[in-house]
């Protein structure tokens, strides 16, 4: 019988993973919300398409209705979060569905960046000191006892939306008095400066089948609270920060309880001690072009590979992971004040231009590693002055 894969999409996002299920032979259903109508969906691979009046898939009990009433006619096999605002969505459907998957305490580890912090503490992985904003003797005591600057941040928003930085405890308690009864959805932690890491991984039966490291040009809540150029970079190969960083990968999701996937985690190496420190893990591809950055790299593309781990699980077959290789590659990415031509970033080693609406974005790639750093360096100058704007970052999604 013909596996069906159901896929949920809040954002316009995996169309690779959809075109890879259908080549692997899958009966395909995405599952999406009406403002992704007119995006280019790979509607050739997907072979029933529904859209929901919601603003995001996460409305209850709307949206277990609405998946319930397909399963009426339908045997669903598997149900996949392709954004990470329905990684939680997903994994409440499989409890009610009795599917297999990251089930709904589970998906908390990567979501809640509360429940994740304290897992991996658990585990003995390295994490800023930090404080669930419930109790507030125990935030006075945190405040008191580790030195600001802290972070103020939501514990299920994506990325760093949200995300505030505060120098005071004074600060700290009007924030808080102006959340409310939204407060305890926040968790407080130390403000730890440095570089920011991300490992991005495919996981088979527990074990990390593969993984790339790669270090961004500004911090992502650099980028998205004061604007700039968004890069990330492949890391030299053989160093210390590699293997340093795939070591702790492997630990966060040995503690994390990953069985097959992928996953997207970022590390922080503080100024002040040179440690690497975990700051989160999701179950899902990197966003903001990531996935092309490791696939011109490695020649691994994270969203075709978790298809087809998804896919040998529900046969019940061995995932064996392809012929890669480990070079170089760069991604540079920016909000774009004007339409104009790109022409003129015309290098041999730029493989990849992004095609968006108000953006601007390459790739180059190399087996060159000093050529790669230069080139993005070179490109981040020329971005900032030829294209680059910004926007007030936004504390939560429109709902």
């Amino acid at each position: 019988m013909q596996s069906t894969v159901l896929c949920l999409a809040s954002y316009f996002k995996g169309g690779l993973f959809i075109e890879e299920c259908k080549r692997l032979g899958c009966h395909t259903i995405l599952v999406t919300t009406q403002k992704t109508e007119h995006e280019a969906w790979p509607r050739h691979a997907i072979d029933e398409f529904f859209m929901l009046p919601l603003p995001n898939l996460g409305r209850e009990p709307d949206i277990t209705n609405a998946i319930s009433y397909l399963a009426r006619e339908r045997e669903i096999d598997r149900i996949v979060a392709l954004d990470d605002y329905d990684v939680e969505t997903a994994a409440s459907l499989r409890e009610h569905m009795r599917m297999p998957g990251i089930g709904a305490s589970q998906a908390r580890y990567f979501r809640d960046k509360l429940a994740m912090r304290t897992q991996a503490a658990t585990h003995g992985v390295p994490v800023p000191p930090f404080v669930a904003v419930l109790n507030y003797r125990r935030l006075s005591d945190y405040m008191n006892r580790v030195p600001g600057p802290w972070v103020l941040k939501p514990r299920s928003e994506a990325s760093s939306m949200g995300i505030k930085k505060m120098h005071t405890a004074d600060e700290v308690w009007a924030a808080l008095n102006e959340l409310g009864d939204r407060q305890s959805t926040f968790l407080l932690e130390r403000f730890i400066p440095g570089d920011v890491y991300h490992v991005d991984s495919v996981v088979w039966d527990g074990e990390v089948a593969f993984a790339s490291v790669q270090k961004y040009g500004l911090p992502p809540m650099t980028v998205y609270h004061g604007g700039g150029v968004f890069a990330s970079s492949t890391v030299l190969h053989n160093t210390f920060e590699e293997e340093a960083l795939l070591a702790s990968n492997r630990h966060v999701i040995g503690a994390m309880g990953m069985h097959h996937g992928v996953t997207h985690t970022e590390f922080i190496r503080g100024e002040h001690d040179g440690q690497f420190y975990f700051l989160e893990i999701a179950a899902r591809v990197g966003g903001a072009g990531i996935d092309q950055l490791v696939g011109f790299a490695t020649g691994i593309n994270p969203w075709t590979e978790w298809a087809r781990v998804e896919v040998a699980h529900l046969r019940g077959e061995q995932y064996h992971l392809p012929a890669h290789r480990s070079e170089y590659a760069g991604l540079i990415v920016s909000l774009a004040r004007r339409v104009a031509s790109t022409s003129a970033y015309n290098d041999p080693e730029l493989v990849w231009r992004l095609s968006k609406s108000h953006h601007v974005g390459f790739i180059v790639a190399s087996h060159d590693y000093d050529r790669v750093q230069w080139l993005v360096g070179n490109y981040v100058d020329r971005i900032a002055q030829d294209f680059s704007a910004s926007a007030p970052p936004l504390d939560r999604l429109p709902q």
